[in-house]
């Protein structure tokens, strides 16, 4: 296992797999200004490896991550332009994560509330304990979500539940998480590292251009305009791919297949 560190927020490889941990236990992970800026680049690095296959996200200590550091607003969003400054870097952080190639695990347990559950939702699978709690009270502080972090929170659970969640402001367990479709499944807390390692083995034995393509094609459909021939080819096209070379043959020979990602 190697290791690449900062003290806000961690990135680890273990064989095919990167965990970017979220490291300020103290703070229960709340998100400053410079940690976003710090998860836009670890995302790079991870971006830009192409050993790797999963991405596993976590925070440290017992929570996945409380929401932004309202420590620092008064002067980091004192004025518009500051806010719009400081949302362009969280977006691009958000964005990043969300845009990734490779499949997504958020691992979650404690509170995962405001832009934690912002960065939850980014990850293509979310795993939650039972004990975890959920939501975005931010109309306690008169703070309101911006037009792109709006999006993706409608895009994950439609515009009803979104403004429930919005405008109530209230936490939630798992369960009801799982509900609204936050989450992708609940399992006992002691049951969190092992489901999460299970689901990172099924995603690294699968083909890597079958895993971006579906993560691509999906992105794609939220956007309303017509599909053109180019695009409506892209899947087929997927059986000149090496990984669907070696599928076949892996399947023929009954071995397990050995992907390159090609």
């Amino acid at each position: 296992m190697n290791a690449t560190s900062s003290s806000s927020v961690l990135l680890t490889r273990d064989g095919a797999v990167a965990t970017v941990t979220l490291n300020r236990p103290e703070r229960l992970n709340a998100l400053d200004l410079a940690m976003w800026r710090r998860l836009g680049e670890v995302l790079r690095e991870i971006e830009a490896d192409s050993h790797l296959r999963a991405v596993l996200v976590r925070g440290a200590g017992q929570a996945f991550a409380a929401g932004a550091d309202l420590a620092e607003f008064a002067t980091a969003r004192a004025t518009a332009a500051d806010a719009e400054a400081y949302g362009q870097v969280m977006v691009a952080a958000l964005h990043r994560l969300r845009d990734l190639p490779l499949p997504t695990v958020a691992m979650i347990r404690g509170a995962c509330v405001g832009a934690g559950l912002e960065i939850a939702i980014m990850c293509d699978l979310r795993i939650a304990a039972e004990g975890s709690r959920f939501g975005v009270p931010i109309q306690k502080v008169g703070v309101v979500m911006p037009w792109p972090e709006l999006g993706d929170l409608i895009e994950t659970v439609g515009r009803a539940t979104a403004l429930e969640i919005l405008l109530e402001g209230r936490l939630f367990d798992a369960a009801e998480a799982a509900a609204k479709g936050l989450i992708t499944r609940v399992v006992p807390t002691d049951r969190l590292e092992s489901e999460a390692e299970d689901t990172l083995r099924r995603l690294t034995h699968g083909a890597p251009t079958s895993h971006r393509l579906h993560k691509r094609m999906a992105r794609r459909l939220t956007n309303a305009a017509p599909l053109s021939p180019e695009e409506w080819r892209e899947a087929y096209a997927a059986v000149e791919s090496a990984d669907y070379r070696e599928g076949l043959a892996a399947f023929t020979e009954k071995r397990k297949p050995r992907f390159s990602g090609r």
